[in-house]
């Protein structure tokens, strides 16, 4: 049979793709862009048929109707990093949270301690091979297309075919929808003065050839704004957006100073600007991969030079960094950023920076702080954390003692908290 004749065979209505999905079934969608709106919401619509599934998912960006903690007993989300769409759930108990590094989710899943029955994802158009892309967020979705009993796509031709470990036979397809609808767009953050003077801190620290891991959020996108002047930048990252873009049409980056992947960006999932998912679309310079090579730490620390950049929340005097969560309450997730604090303390060269702005809610609440807040998660831990940035100034930690460290983030905290700081440091003998 032709690839074409089963690509025919396979496509179906979205309420019968959704029907492909069992009782206490685990389903397991792609991050970000990488999620399946049609798909998703007939699985919403029948939710109230099946019991005991599980949709397994990093990022969601929508708020499907399975996301109802009335139905929560039919399908419930689990979450691996919360989002708008998923937070309210994870902190009000109906929906779950799972602890993770993401590098180390594929693993999770091939290794069964994840169940990964049926996968949801978009996809690009199917060439001439028989080949479909799942290059939006081959994250852990790869992973998963391994061991499910059934994969399950919507294509769109607004999904673009990159390059990469992210292709996938349509032998192996169980079932497909179509659809045309515009892929989720996220546009770059706006940048405040605060956001600004942390950015150039941290590119004033960034010499020309490095090679760049860009986390989530304002700050970071701060810094990228602030390095379009340099020159030879390489990018080993886990999530492209449209601040890389920016980077990228600057001329900054050419790869041709990486050591590890010479020529090549390498990414694991993709939210940004059609822009972006257009210049993504069979592009040589860029290659998606599974987050177990784009995240190990092993594979990001053979990148010469390699400079992550990551938020958190609260660090205290020690240097742990609570970036996923208030207190005990959830909020966000490890995410990559524990893979890139240790890929880039193993990099030759390479510099791994925590962002932080040095206070909350109109300056009425130091984010250094003597110790953490009573459950706060600890993401980067006291022996990891290494450059510390705030719009005061940097810290440099790893390899100083207690007491040094403790000088060194007063010292970049808010003034109105510092002889606070230094009180409480001294208490506890710090200093």
């Amino acid at each position: 049979m032709s690839f074409q004749a089963q690509y025919t065979n396979k496509r179906m209505s979205a309420n019968d793709a959704a029907g492909l999905v069992q009782n206490k079934d685990t389903i397991i969608v792609g991050t970000a862009t990488g999620e399946p709106p049609t798909l998703l919401a007939a699985l919403s619509d029948r939710r109230r048929e099946l019991e005991g599934v599980r949709v397994s998912q990093i990022l969601a960006l929508k708020k499907y109707g399975y996301f109802d903690p009335e139905t929560a007993l039919n399908v419930r989300h689990a979450a691996y990093f919360l989002g708008g769409a998923s937070r309210a759930g994870a902190q009000e108990g109906w929906s779950d949270f799972v602890p993770c590094n993401f590098s180390d989710v594929p693993s999770m899943i091939t290794r069964r301690q994840t169940p990964a029955d049926v996968v949801f994802s978009m996809a690009s158009p199917m060439n001439e091979q028989g080949f479909l892309t799942l290059g939006l967020a081959p994250c852990y979705t790869m992973a998963a297309t391994q061991v499910a009993r059934s994969i399950v796509l919507e294509v769109n031709p607004n999904v673009p075919a990159s390059f990469g470990a992210c292709q996938i036979h349509i032998s192996q397809v169980a079932g497909l929808i179509e659809s045309s609808d515009a892929l989720t767009e996220v546009g770059l953050p706006k940048i405040g003065p605060v956001q600004e003077a942390i950015g150039k801190y941290v590119a004033d620290l960034i010499p020309d050839g490095a090679t760049l891991q860009i986390g989530y959020g304002g700050i970071p996108d701060a810094v990228v704004q602030q390095l379009t002047h340099k020159h030879d930048l390489g990018i080993h990252t886990e999530m492209i957006g449209d601040g890389i873009l920016t980077l990228i049409e600057s001329g900054a980056v050419t790869n041709k100073r990486k050591n590890f992947n010479t020529g090549k960006m390498l990414a694991t999932f993709a939210l940004g600007s059609k822009k972006l998912y257009q210049f993504m679309h069979q592009n040589p310079m860029l290659e998606m991969h599974p987050a177990d090579v784009t995240n190990d730490p092993y594979s990001a620390g053979q990148n010469d030079n390699l400079h992550a950049i990551n938020a958190t929340l609260q660090i205290d005097l020690l240097g742990q960094c609570g970036s996923e969560s208030l207190g005990y309450t959830p909020y966000s997730g490890t995410g990559g950023q524990a893979d890139f604090v240790r890929g880039a303390n193993r990099s030759n060269g390479g510099k791994a920076f925590i962002v932080l702005p040095s206070t909350a809610k109109d300056d009425t609440i130091s984010r250094i702080v003597p110790v953490l807040s009573p459950g706060t998660f600890v993401t980067t831990s006291k022996n990891e954390v290494n450059y510390v940035v705030t719009e005061f100034g940097v810290a440099q930690l790893r390899g100083k003692s207690a007491k040094q460290r403790a000088e060194a983030l007063i010292a970049i905290a808010h003034p109105n908290f510092r002889a606070e700081l230094r009180a409480e440091a001294v208490r506890m003998r710090l200093l």
